[in-house]
């Protein structure tokens, strides 16, 4: 007995000897460099939403200076456009694919459906762009492995084909270069040759008809603008919580960082899909390379050193879908993450001693684009939440973190971050909190990135399901939210034992932002983010609501229902009269 209390004084020593010589000292460090990260962080964020503050209002000064005769003109320059089909310049559009299969089998809460296959929609939606037919040319680039879709896709390919529209159907034998590789070779093709632009559309993009009409414009109004990008309009961003949070990012995304680039700077990243590129533009910058995942962001970089400009169109909408399952979005944020560090870890040089652009844009693109954007938002999010604060709370006492570090910075970042979405507000505490886990798997793919580690070059095409509308109320599979993420689980251990550590030896009550995010991590884990958010389902709840704060009825809410999503019912109910009907019982609107 004499010797286990022995043993143990002795471990105690130990860690004591550890905690005060090792462990606090990196944990000062570390909260230091969060400090700094996030005041970097900070102040990008401010200064872009000062930009697009400026921006706004000197569009609305405008407006209401111009008032119509602005439509005027625009709709002028639109019939100059129309007017002659020999005026046009020649169109390719790039449609690049591989093993588009059908969507999974939906059961729909009202009626039955059939969703079209992925290929169809984009196929489709290209085919029907209004531009002459001679000054056209679409260009499916498919490199899919499996058979049944190939002929599917030709068969596809051949039916536009029958009706005039010129279609050519492009299959490799090889995936060299995955989709850089694709549209490389499509470029080299006869026909494409006499084209003088080209628009890149994903499987699932699905552009309105007026597209090029819309884009063309701008670059004939400026030969030095290189790429017209659009903005990417999400169909099932009601779907689930998931594609609820995507949202929200990819808002902020194209609100402000896409603007902001284009207005300040000529310069932004490309998204890879839904833009109108100059080909001689791409052709001067070196065309497509797969040295990376983000062959899209390599190929801007490159222009935007060659002195060339970009467009951002925020007015022009492309209807694209989200990725509505776990598996699917931890892929793209990889590559997402994970492709960009890489290229700044390849590009550095290149940039620096590029001679055509000024030392401004180059600042702007080191640090601003590629260094703060892509790295340090990444890593001081995993690094502060996620390791620094439930490392401060086992070590009491002797690590204070300064309130504006872990209060005030990041509060005022969300809201900069949140304000584009207002519809998703009510969600913007389990968004902090998803992003929060998320961050895990994307500053591994940032240091993997970095130091260009074996997964650097890895590609996994997103998974799309082939969504065509907002509203569509399904019920899947009960299979389809089960299944165990281990690493989120572990995260919510870890957060959950530092949680209940803060609550019994604790002062500062960190323990209350811990066990909300080690829930979040367990939700995830568990693989309940796939929530669906149904309108039918809204609809029903918001008329309950309604009737009961009207005492016309006495139900009780189901207690699976949480404020948050009754909150969010409300918000979502877009018809002022409908019946819903709840446990066989009719209940009206007033």
């Amino acid at each position: 007995m004499g010797r286990g209390v022995s043993m143990l004084m002795m471990a105690h020593a130990a860690w004591v000897g550890v905690r005060y010589t090792v462990v606090v000292p990196l944990l000062h460090v570390a909260v230091y460099l969060c400090a700094a990260m996030s005041l970097m962080l900070f102040v990008e964020r401010l200064y872009m939403g000062i930009v697009v503050a400026g921006l706004w209002l000197n569009r609305r000064r405008r407006r209401s200076r111009k008032g119509r005769d602005a439509d005027d003109d625009k709709k002028d320059d639109s019939d100059d456009l129309e007017a002659g089909g020999a005026e046009k310049p020649m169109v390719l559009v790039q449609i690049p694919m591989f093993n588009e299969k059908q969507v999974r089998s939906l059961s729909v809460t009202v009626i039955r459906m059939t969703t079209p296959l992925v290929y169809r929609l984009s196929i489709g939606a290209a085919c029907g762009l209004w531009w002459p037919t001679e000054k056209l040319v679409i260009q499916v680039l498919d490199d899919s492995t499996d058979g049944t879709i190939r002929s599917l896709v030709e068969a596809e390919c051949r039916r536009w084909a029958s009706k005039g529209i010129r279609v050519h159907y492009e299959n490799r034998s090889n995936r060299n270069g995955y989709k850089a590789g694709a549209m490389r070779e499509g470029l080299k093709k006869g026909y494409a040759r006499d084209c003088q632009f080209v628009a890149v559309f994903d499987a699932d993009f699905q552009p309105d008809a007026d597209f090029l009409r819309r884009t063309v414009p701008l670059l004939l109004a400026d030969p030095a603008v290189a790429l017209v990008q659009a903005r990417w309009l999400f169909v099932n961003a009601d779907e689930c919580i998931l594609t609820r949070i995507q949202e929200m990012s990819l808002d902020y995304h194209f609100s402000v960082e896409q603007e902001v680039g284009s207005a300040c700077h000529a310069f932004f990243g490309f998204n890879g899909t839904a833009g109108v590129w100059r080909l001689q533009a791409l052709a001067d910058a070196g065309g497509w390379k797969d040295r990376t995942t983000v062959e899209d962001m390599d190929l801007a970089v490159r222009a935007s050193m060659r002195g060339w400009k970009f467009v951002f169109a925020g007015d022009v909408k492309v209807r694209n879908e989200l990725p509505s399952t776990l598996k699917a979005y931890r892929y793209q944020q990889h590559r997402w993450s994970c492709g960009p560090a890489n290229l700044m870890r390849k590009m550095f040089w290149e940039i620096v001693t590029s001679k055509q652009v000024s030392a401004w844009k180059k600042l702007h693109v080191l640090y601003g684009f590629f260094f703060v954007r892509k790295v340090v938002a990444h890593l001081v999010t995993f690094l502060f939440y996620c390791v620094v604060i439930p490392a401060c709370v086992l070590v009491q006492g002797d690590i204070r973190l300064p309130k504006y570090v872990a209060m005030y910075v990041p509060a005022i970042i969300t809201l900069l971050n949140a304000i584009c979405t207002p519809r998703s507000w009510h969600l913007l505490v389990f968004w902090i909190l998803f992003e929060n886990v998320m961050s895990m798997h994307r500053s591994k793919a940032t240091i993997i990135g970095l130091l260009e580690a074996s997964r650097a070059n890895e590609w996994v095409v997103t998974e799309k399901l082939g969504s065509t509308t907002t509203t569509m109320a399904t019920k899947k599979k009960k299979n389809q939210n089960q299944g165990f993420h281990t690493p989120e689980i572990l995260l919510g251990l870890c957060l959950l034992y530092c949680a209940i550590y803060d609550i019994i030896f604790g002062h500062d009550h960190f323990y209350i932002y811990l066990l909300m995010q080690s829930a979040a991590a367990f939700v995830i884990g568990v693989g309940y983010i796939r929530l669906p958010i149904t309108p039918t389902y809204l609809h029903c709840i918001s008329s309950l609501l309604i009737c009961l704060l009207q005492d016309q009825i006495k139900l009780l809410v189901p207690s699976t229902v949480t404020v948050d999503i009754c909150i969010f019912a409300c918000k979502e109910t877009e018809n002022n009269r409908f019946r819903a009907t709840l446990e066989g019982k009719q209940i009206k609107m007033p």
